[in-house]
């Protein structure tokens, strides 16, 4: 039998708060790495994603500088608008 318990932030806060350092570290590092490669996923979709945009507007996203790509992505965000004026 599962049991799920629902516990503030604060309540985690307190409940590492009572582990020896080694066991804080532990955890920490295994929290980050599981938030880091949720991040990782979700970077590796938005930039193929954003290359699919670029191949159906005939631009070479590797071609293009940190500022063009900026610029590209602003493009993009604000297309139902006019920025420019």
């Amino acid at each position: 039998m599962n049991v799920t318990i629902q516990l503030t932030i604060d309540q985690v806060v307190d409940l590492i708060q009572q582990i020896p350092p080694k066991e804080k570290i532990a955890i920490l590092t295994t929290l980050s790495e599981q938030a880091y490669a949720g991040e990782a996923e979700r970077m590796k979709d938005a930039e193929s994603k954003i290359r699919q945009v670029c191949i159906e507007r005939g631009v070479d996203w590797d071609s293009m500088t940190e500022d063009e790509r900026l610029y590209f992505i602003n493009d993009i965000v604000h297309e139902d608008r006019e920025c420019n004026q």
